[in-house]
């Protein structure tokens, strides 16, 4: 496959400014290391790249003092720090570093918000830019092939998802292996690792119903019915998945119409194939049953994605009143609403009664797959 520049480069190297940080957050396997090193690749002047799962950097570290830093970075223009969440204390040696080394810049990236906010959030707070790095987004695949292409592989999209390396492979099973492997090798053991969490046969369930109800509005007392579990535990897990670029949550949309529904909440995720993973579930689309939700999933975290890449700052919303009126999706920019409604096979509907009385200025797409790229 040929090399696929990601989006948000441009706008990390715009922000990388002596005596600041950036921080780049992503699942594991999203190319965190790979965009480190491009970006690394492109700085005029001396450049340092250290790995925050080597021990040695470890120990060169632990000494935080100035003159340390400054024995090790004086005339050093870019730090480059991977895996940073692995390093104790790393927001304060962040601090220490941009605050001492004259015309330094700092960028590190790390596999959990949760983890390196933890770390680095106190001490970072106004010499840090965060940004989160997602799976390859429809565009970004687009550098590399044809719309033609693009259109081909929608279904397998839908099934396998936009992992870099599986966007690059060539067989459904290598998918299938190498997906299975990040969820057992990686997900797990991370959101275990987070929170000192013991019951993995539990959070593996949540996950799997979660798939199970993807798109739709989840109640956290049912989960936890079905879990045996608190509703309180049911949201703090929920919340650690999304802090691991697992899921995320959109929520309702609602400008006080007093029919809207406005406390609901549902739970989407950031990748197809990771999903399929979760529920062991990688058959192709004309044997499948969920292929509605699988095309909501991919188009709104598509929208997710673009977000993200570009810096929009829009809300993301779905949209339902209590007598059962609905829209998929509310794109809220501030200054426009965009309504967006997904559907797989030919249906074309109307815009709710409901929504355009109370939105007439908003613009309502049915999303499908022959003109969903025009829509992204």
């Amino acid at each position: 496959m040929d090399h696929i520049t990601r989006d948000l480069q441009s706008h990390i190297e715009a922000r990388l400014l002596p005596g600041k940080a950036v921080l780049i957050f992503g699942a594991r396997r999203v190319g965190k290391t790979i965009l480190l090193k491009e970006i690394v690749k492109k700085q005029e002047g001396k450049s340092i790249l250290l790995n925050g799962e080597d021990i040695d950097v470890h120990n060169m570290l632990q000494n935080r003092s100035v003159s340390n830093y400054r024995q090790l970075f004086a005339g050093t223009s870019l730090l480059a720090i991977d895996e940073a969440q692995n390093i104790p204390e790393i927001g304060k040696i962040i601090k220490l570093i941009v605050d001492e080394i004259e015309g330094i810049k700092v960028i590190a990236t790390g596999s959990s918000s949760f983890d390196l906010l933890n770390k680095t959030g106190e001490p970072l707070v106004g010499r840090a830019t965060q940004f989160v790095l997602t799976p390859f987004s429809v565009k970004e695949i687009s550098q590399s092939q044809n719309g033609v292409e693009i259109r081909q592989n929608l279904e397998n999209r839908l099934i396998y998802g936009c992992y870099p390396e599986v966007v690059g492979m060539t067989t459904n099973s290598m998918k299938e292996e190498y997906l299975r492997e990040i969820v057992n090798a990686y997900l797990l053991k991370d959101i275990l690792a987070i929170d000192g969490l013991r019951n993995s046969a539990k959070m593996q369930r949540l996950l799997q119903l979660v798939a199970y109800q993807m798109g739709s509005e989840v109640s956290y007392d049912e989960l936890g019915k079905q879990l045996g579990m608190h509703r309180e535990t049911v949201e703090k897990y929920l919340d650690l998945l999304s802090k691991v670029f697992v899921v995320y949550k959109i929520g309702a949309f609602s400008r006080n119409m007093r029919k809207e529904v406005s406390k609901a909440g549902k739970w989407y995720f950031y990748d197809n194939g990771i999903r399929n993973a979760i529920i062991g579930d990688f058959k192709g689309a004309n044997n499948r049953l969920d292929m509605g939700e699988l095309w909501e999933n991919f188009f709104i975290t598509e929208k997710m994605k673009e977000n993200q890449n570009h810096l929009l700052h829009q809300q993301l919303h779905f949209w339902r009143t209590y007598d059962q009126q609905e829209i998929d999706l509310i794109v809220d920019s501030g200054t426009s609403l965009e309504a967006y409604e997904m559907k797989w096979g030919k249906k074309a509907p109307k815009t709710p009664s409901g929504f355009a009385k109370a939105y007439p200025e908003a613009a309502f797409h049915v999303v499908n797959p022959q003109n969903y790229l025009e829509l992204l």
